[in-house]
C-alpha cells in the first residue's frame, strides 16, 4: 500500500504540473497572437482545479500508476478561437506548438534541478527527503519529454494535427476537421484497441517511445 502510495505521490504530481503548464501555454500564444478567450475564460491560471479532466488528469493516471503502467493524462483543453487570431492559418500552428515547447522547457528545467540536487549531495541519492523530491524531477523530465512528443503526433486531436492542418491545401482542411470532431475514438483506438489488437500496432511503444527514450536519455548524460 505504502509502494503505491508513494507512487502516485511521484508520478500524479508531475503529471499534473506538465499538463497544466502545457494547456495554460496554449492559453498564453493565443493572447500573445489575438485571442483573448482563454483569458477571460480563467483557463491562465495555474490553479489545477480550473484545468482537471476528472478522468484524464485523475481517475487514469491512478489506475495505471496502481497497475504500474506507464503514466499518461490530460486536461481540459484550453478554448482557442481561431477567427480571432490575427492570422488563424499560421498562429494556430503556434498556439499548438506552445504546448509541447513548454513541456520541452520544463523537461530542460527539471533536469538541471536534479543536476544540483546532485551536486549539492554529494551524488548520494537513496534515501529521505532528497531521494523523494530527485524521483519527482526524474517522473517530471520523463513525463514532459512524453507529452511533447505524444502531442506531436501529426494527427487529430493531438498538437501535431494542428500543425498538418496548417500545412495542408486549404481544400483539404474541412475533411481533416471532420476526422479532428472524433478526437476521443481516435485516443481509444490509438491507446487502447490497436495495442491489443497488435504489439506492431502500438503506436506509443513503436514511435513516441523511442524518441523519447533518446531524448531522455540525452537529456540525463547532461547531468552525468
Amino acid at each position: 500500500m505504502l509502494d503505491t502510495v508513494y507512487t502516485i505521490a511521484t508520478w500524479l504530481v508531475p503529471l499534473v504540473i506538465a499538463i497544466v503548464f502545457h494547456e495554460v501555454a496554449h492559453g498564453l500564444v493565443a493572447r500573445m497572437l489575438g485571442d483573448p478567450t482563454a483569458a477571460r475564460l480563467g483557463r491562465l491560471s495555474l490553479n489545477p482545479i480550473r484545468h482537471v479532466d476528472p478522468f484524464g488528469t485523475v481517475i487514469l493516471p491512478m489506475a495505471l500508476a496502481i497497475a504500474s503502467l506507464p503514466m499518461f493524462g490530460w486536461a481540459k483543453p484550453v478554448p482557442v478561437r481561431r477567427d480571432r487570431l490575427r492570422n488563424p492559418r499560421w498562429h494556430m500552428m503556434l498556439v499548438a506548438l506552445a504546448g509541447p515547447g513548454m513541456n520541452i522547457a520544463l523537461a530542460l528545467t527539471a533536469t538541471g534541478l536534479l543536476g544540483g540536487l546532485i551536486a549539492i549531495n554529494g551524488g548520494s541519492l537513496d534515501a529521505g527527503v532528497a531521494e523523494f523530491i530527485a524521483q519527482n524531477l526524474f517522473n517530471f523530465v520523463v513525463i514532459n519529454v512524453f507529452l511533447a512528443i505524444f502531442n506531436l503526433l501529426p494527427i487529430p486531436p493531438f498538437d501535431g494535427g494542428h500543425v498538418v492542418e496548417g500545412l495542408l491545401p486549404r481544400a483539404a482542411v474541412p475533411a481533416w476537421n471532420r476526422i479532428g470532431r472524433l478526437a476521443l475514438p481516435v485516443l481509444i483506438i490509438l491507446l487502447v484497441v490497436l495495442p491489443m489488437v497488435s504489439p506492431q500496432a502500438n503506436v506509443v511503444l513503436r514511435y513516441v517511445g523511442p524518441v523519447a527514450d533518446v531524448v531522455i536519455g540525452w537529456l540525463f548524460s547532461l547531468i552525468q
